[in-house]
Parts: structure tokens; C-alpha cells; sequence
């Protein structure tokens, strides 16, 4: 019996480099793992996540596809729009989402390397924002996470959608004492790529901006876990 599908299901953007850069993410999964992926969304772009499991053949003999959540935190889109894809195919599971995980963690710590931030820096996790309690819980344990990894103060400030946003999270590090002569304040990135939300990110007044998590090899692994662990191979 051949491998089930993979479906990659990413938020969508009109950014054309956010979008290339989810194309290369799944086209690294292929090579990884070769099995067959499509890359579906639950937003701003076509197919959505709905049309792309109606594509998948049915099975009556075990797993026709994996739904993998190209998406850090699980929120309404994981819980509600991906659960509902699914519902009436019990043939096509979905995985959870890829984050809170410490490889993420690792790797937000090596973009903060990369924009030279001084250690005792105030960090600002930014994500994109969610009213739904299940994705801001999991950003929490992100962003505890984060701080048992940083010597300096960490905060959150939301890229949309919620408040604190990143610049009152970075208006409120400089006004609470956080920012010395020798130190700066940094939003640290938690987007998988580039497009409106990472744009966001630069207006904020922070010293530093650090890239988005994607590309990197650990982004695959836990793809590649979340797929496995779902029965995929």
C-alpha cells in the first residue's frame, strides 16, 4: 500500500516571496520523505484546505492523506477550518500544528544571533495574533519557553488581530526600563515567511527585526514528525 498524501495547509498570502516560500517548503518535504504533497490553504489563496481533501481519493483500507498544519500555533484554523475539512472523511486525519516545539524555540535563537542582538536585550516575540484561546495558549508556552532560553527580559506583541501589539510591546520595554544604553529591543520574528505581517514587524521602532523562521532543515523535521505521528509512514 503506497504512502498516504500530504497535505500541506498553510494560512495564505498575497505576498508573492510568502508564497514561494511555502512552494519550497513543500517541495523539501517531497525530497525528504517522498511521499506526495499539495499544499493547500485556509485563506487568501486557492485551493482551499476544503477542495484539496474532496481531490483526495477515497480509502477504504487505511489513511488516503495527512493534514499538516503549516501554521505555529493551534488556533481557529486548525481547530474549525482544517476540523471541519476533515470531518466526513474518515480516511484523512489531521496532524497538529507545529508549534509550541523546542526546535522552534532553537531556531528563533539563531535568528536572533543572526541580527547581532546584544545579549541582555529586551526580546519581543511577535507572532500573527488570534483571538482564539487555544492559539494564544499555545503562544504562551511558546513564549515561556523563550524565556528560560534568553538571559534578558522577553515579551509578546501581537503582529494583528489582539493587543498588545508589537510596537506598544516595544513602546512598553523602553518606558518600563527594560532599555539600557548598552542593550536594545529586538521583535523576534515567530512567522514561517515573509509577506504583510513580517512588514509589519519592521514598523514597530525596535533596534532589531530578526527574518522569518523558513527556510531551515528543523521546519522539515517537525513536518515530517507531525506526519508521522498521524499515521502517515
Amino acid at each position: 500500500m503506497s504512502a498516504p498524501v500530504m497535505i500541506l495547509c498553510a494560512h495564505g498570502t498575497r505576498d508573492a516571496a510568502g508564497q514561494a516560500s511555502v512552494l519550497a517548503v513543500a517541495e523539501r518535504v517531497r525530497q525528504r520523505l517522498g511521499v506526495e504533497v499539495r499544499v493547500a490553504y485556509v485563506d487568501v489563496q486557492e485551493p482551499h484546505i476544503d477542495e484539496v481533501v474532496l481531490g483526495i481519493p477515497e480509502s477504504a483500507d487505511g489513511i488516503a492523506a495527512v493534514v499538516v498544519p503549516y501554521l505555529l500555533a493551534g488556533g481557529y484554523h486548525v481547530h474549525v477550518d482544517i476540523a471541519n475539512a476533515v470531518r466526513t472523511r474518515p480516511d484523512v486525519v489531521a496532524a497538529p500544528a507545529l508549534g509550541p516545539d523546542p526546535r522552534l524555540i532553537a531556531i528563533v535563537r539563531d535568528r536572533v544571533d543572526e541580527a547581532s542582538v546584544h545579549p541582555t536585550a529586551t526580546l519581543v516575540l511577535a507572532p500573527a495574533g488570534s483571538s482564539d484561546a487555544r492559539s494564544q495558549a499555545d503562544t504562551e508556552r511558546t513564549l515561556d519557553a523563550l524565556r528560560l532560553a534568553w538571559d534578558g527580559p522577553v515579551r509578546v506583541g501581537y503582529a494583528a488581530g489582539i493587543e498588545p501589539t508589537v510596537a506598544q510591546a516595544v513602546e512598553a520595554a523602553r518606558a518600563n526600563g527594560e532599555y539600557e544604553e548598552d542593550s536594545d529591543v529586538a521583535v523576534v520574528s515567530y512567522l514561517l515567511s515573509p509577506g504583510f505581517f513580517q512588514d509589519t514587524l519592521s514598523k514597530a521602532g525596535a533596534d532589531h527585526v530578526t527574518d522569518p523562521l523558513a527556510p531551515d532543515e528543523r521546519l522539515i523535521d517537525i513536518i515530517a514528525d507531525r506526519f508521522r505521528d498521524a499515521g502517515g509512514i
